[in-house]
């Protein structure tokens, strides 16, 4: 235990850095988009420099850009992720209510997606070149030709419209009706798992396939061990490692994809929060969601590598 604590303060030490970049490199792409800012919050009325001044001035955006880096680095410790240049509504705020169904839906996404791997994975890894298999490699490839975007399209059109199992939009909060979430989030989860539910299908399977094919397997089938046993026993925990390292690496991409997702299932979640910004130029809710988004994907990367430590001794000991 001990080991894994001084490694997972290891790993800390690292993410601070890293972190101070993320907001360091969002403040500089948001630089060239202060003018906009300015016009967005004047409604396209004719706005005269002077207006644009007094605007910059307010919104401390005529401050050169490295103390505004400082200032904002310091209230974003403390919570602080500044207001709405157009509603005066806190970015935290905002934030706090649009996330969670972010959060929803791509652990949902991640439900999805660890299943349909381990099915899929350890079925075509126990059927080696069989029918099973050559099915699940080929299904599996065209998952992850195809994008979430157009899978949620695909979706919408056959499930929604033409057959009416699910709405095509909208939310439910599932203290509302748990089943009214659930339809209100199959699809938009779907499209979101399957892409990455294919990609680490074929690596449990690769994993698995190469878990089998070790001398300890032989050997205790030779001692008459059941195989079932052996499989349930040692090769499906040894050969699953790796893969749910992936699976849990690929967390970021469901949250960043879960983005796209949302504004075409018009879900009001993180997604939509970030596309309203991006149209009024609100910067500091543009800045705060990617800033958001950003870290959170960072948090996932920390957890995985805790997961990992914990379940696989050689990363402790430094054999890996």
């Amino acid at each position: 235990m001990s080991k894994i604590l001084v490694l997972l303060g290891q790993r800390m030490l690292t993410l601070v850095p890293l972190v101070i970049g993320i907001v360091l490199l969002v403040t500089l792409v948001m630089e060239p988009a202060k003018d906009n800012a300015a016009y967005a919050y004047f409604q396209g009325a004719n706005v005269t420099p002077e207006q644009i001044a007094t605007f910059k001035h307010e919104a401390g955006l005529d401050r050169p850009v490295l103390v505004r880096f400082v200032d904002y680095l310091f209230n974003m410790v403390q919570g602080d992720f500044g207001v709405s240049s157009l509603s005066g509504t806190p970015v935290a705020e905002k934030i706090s209510t649009a996330f969670p169904l972010t959060l929803q839906l791509t652990i949902y996404g991640v439900l999805i997606a660890m299943v349909m791997a381990l099915v899929l994975g350890v079925v075509a890894a126990l059927f080696r070149n069989g029918w099973p298999d050559q099915l699940i490699r080929a299904v599996s490839l065209i998952g992850v030709a195809s994008p979430s975007f157009w899978l949620a399209l695909l979706f919408i059109q056959y499930f929604a419209i033409q057959i009416g199992w699910f709405p095509s939009g909208g939310y439910i909060n599932p203290q509302e009706s748990f089943t009214g979430f659930l339809a209100t989030m199959t699809l938009p989860a779907l499209a979101l798992a399957l892409p990455v539910g294919a990609q680490v299908t074929r690596i449990v399977r690769t994993s698995m396939v190469e878990e089998l094919d070790k001398d300890y397997v032989r050997t205790a089938r030779g001692a008459g061990i059941p195989y079932g046993v052996v499989v349930s026993r040692n090769v499906l925990r040894n050969g699953l490692i790796n893969p749910m390292t992936v699976l849990g690496l690929r967390v970021g991409y469901l949250l960043g994809g879960a983005v796209i997702i949302e504004t075409i299932f018009t879900l009001p979640g993180m997604g939509q929060v970030l596309i309203d910004a991006v149209r009024d130029s609100d910067l500091p809710v543009l800045q705060g969601v990617v800033l958001v988004i950003a870290l959170s994907f960072v948090v996932v990367n920390l957890i995985v590598d805790v997961l990992n430590l914990m379940v696989n001794p050689r990363l402790r000991t430094g054999n890996a």
